[in-house]
């Protein structure tokens, strides 16, 4: 079942009607068992920086999609999505974050920066580079981040906005505040990779790592080690681990970042508002640290939908409860026309 609110009833209730009854048929998080991979044959395109790797499914005229992953997964998270929004007619673009699968960066001196400006500002040059007009953006972790950032700071290139757990735009000096004991012990990762013993322990273990992250976001998913070592593959990229680290440093305040990002972080840092079409969406199992739907709600003054996926769904809920998002972006994409 799906938990939604709506702020603008005046949407449509026959979509809002037939969201909710598929919805209401989505799967929880079975036993995941590998599939046949959506993405045999991977894209590259060059931009400023990288040669990034990506998966496009659908016809090239279709209404562009692009699906962006998180930390510790890669493209596979969208392994159903991508075929399902393929299927209804769209141009579907899945690409591999810097630091991941054969997303490479074009020289060896590049700082390896993952700073979240950094991650947004690579789609918008992939977009370029591809010629994709204004575009559907849809992700979770990392990837909602990114996409949240696009939003907030160029909605001209952003239709609309699927953001699993929000809102997550933060900035330096938001990551400086202290939270309450529980909280801060659900991020004891990010202070673990504040150490050279914890860049070193990523570096030796990253798939244990990756392992007991994906189990400790998403207790009830029960994936198969064939599911997991799909998406492990991404993680031995030679960029990978400097990226993270740097990521979850930066965020701290203990790395620095680069000047050309500097402008977007300070925007970033005012926490924009995201005035583009949006649906939220959120699993009743995400045991990875997350805001409460209500904290972020105002944060969205375009037309909005937010939706709980109740029966056990976590944090990776792209690949839980597949057909939850896909439906999403169907959905935003009718918010963009009727909204």
């Amino acid at each position: 079942m799906a938990q939604l609110f709506d702020r603008r009833l005046l949407l449509g209730a026959a979509l809002m009607t037939a969201a909710a009854v598929e919805l209401g048929a989505a799967p929880g998080p079975a036993a995941a068992a590998v599939s046949p991979d959506a993405f045999p044959r991977l894209r590259r395109v060059q931009t400023n920086l990288l040669e990034i790797a990506y998966a496009e499914l659908g016809p090239a005229g279709g209404p562009p999609v692009i699906l962006l992953h998180g930390w510790p997964y890669d493209i596979h998270s969208f392994a159903e999505v991508a075929p399902q929004l393929a299927a209804d007619g769209y141009r579907v673009i899945v690409p591999y974050l810097r630091g991941y699968g054969e997303t490479r960066f074009l020289s060896a001196e590049a700082m390896r920066n993952g700073q979240p400006a950094a991650l947004a500002l690579d789609t918008v040059a992939m977009m370029d580079a591809l010629k994709v007009p204004p575009a559907v953006l849809a992700g979770f972790d990392w990837g909602a981040r990114t996409a949240d950032i696009i939003a907030a700071l160029w909605p001209e290139r952003c239709l609309g906005l699927v953001a699993v757990s929000g809102y997550l735009i933060g900035s330096q000096a938001a990551g400086r505040s202290p939270l309450t004991p529980e909280a801060e012990l659900r991020w004891w990762y990010q202070f673990y990779f504040a150490t050279e013993r914890g860049r070193a322990g990523y570096e030796q273990h990253r798939r244990d790592f990756a392992r007991l992250i994906w189990r400790m976001a998403s207790p009830k998913w029960a994936f198969d080690e064939a599911t997991f070592n799909r998406s492990a593959a991404a993680f031995d990229n030679p960029d990978h681990v400097a990226v993270v680290i740097h990521n979850y440093r930066w965020r701290l305040g203990l790395a620095e970042g680069e000047p050309r990002y500097e402008q977007a972080e300070r925007q970033l840092a005012a926490a924009p508002a995201i005035t583009v079409p949006t649906i939220t969406l959120e699993g009743d199992a995400n045991g990875a640290p997350h805001p409460e739907p209500l904290a972020y709600a105002a944060k969205f003054t375009g037309p909005y939908v937010h939706r709980t996926l109740t029966g056990g769904v976590g944090h990776n809920l792209p690949q839980e409860a597949p057909q939850a998002f896909a439906q999403a972006v169907v959905d935003v994409t009718e918010l963009q026309r009727h909204g």
